[in-house]
């Protein structure tokens, strides 16, 4: 029999994880979540460009690619995909390359890369065109500036709260029903105060993201919550 510090050591030996096995995991957690990680590529791409353009460049760029009034009623189709590829402050990346990981990459490993495009792509269009909804009236009614139909709208942020709302049913009673509390709480707070068409829009999001329960996958979550 062997000793017991030999046994010790060669069970710390079969823990140490190793630059290769880093590696292989990094390799296996892109493969399987390539939407996700071709969106981030996309967006250090854009950020690099919105950082190192002049502002008059820059600002030409990230106006032509807005979902505001006045692109959506030019070219609807162009600025609906576009504005889902830049992000407005470079400086966000690295926050938004952590809710990627965090958020985007488990939910397309769970529900594939397909549904999960499915409802990236509803969360975003459909909370765009209401929020633009509530600032095309707003600006009828004389209760926005007008300035608001040029505005740089443009970002991730409407596809991730979509995101947020379907992940939902992923977790398992009865911790989902508080997990879905706190998504209600943290995108509904701000519409009881002075809220903006972007908290809107977030909200939104969310809502249709817990409406795509029909398109998630019949695993262990969803059985559990029959």
């Amino acid at each position: 029999m062997a000793p017991a510090h030999e046994s010790s050591t060669a069970a710390r030996e079969r823990r140490r994880v190793t630059p290769r096995d880093a590696r292989r995991f990094a390799a296996q957690w892109i493969r399987a979540s390539p939407g996700t990680h071709f969106w981030l590529l996309i967006l250090i791409v854009t950020s690099g460009i919105v950082a190192v353009v002049s502002p008059h460049v820059r600002s030409y760029l990230l106006h032509h690619v807005s979902t505001n009034l006045v692109q959506l009623r030019q070219h609807p189709l162009r600025v609906l995909f576009a504005s889902a590829l830049w992000i407005e402050t470079p400086s966000g990346l690295v926050l938004y390359f952590l809710l990627f990981e965090l958020i985007h990459a488990p939910a397309e490993r769970w529900l594939g890369t397909w549904r999960w495009l499915v409802v990236v792509a509803t969360a975003h269009i459909g909370a765009t065109l209401v929020s633009e909804k509530a600032v095309m009236f707003g600006i009828r009614d004389q209760r926005l500036p007008r300035s608001l139909a040029h505005t740089v709208d443009i970002g991730v942020s409407y596809g991730l709260a979509g995101i947020v709302g379907v992940l939902t049913y992923l977790v398992p009673r009865p911790w989902r029903w508080g997990y879905l509390l706190g998504v209600l709480g943290f995108f509904g707070y701000p519409l009881l105060g002075d809220a903006t068409y972007t908290d809107l829009g977030h909200f939104t999001a969310a809502l249709i993201g817990l409406s795509c329960y029909a398109i998630t996958p019949p695993g262990r979550a969803r059985e559990k919550s029959g």
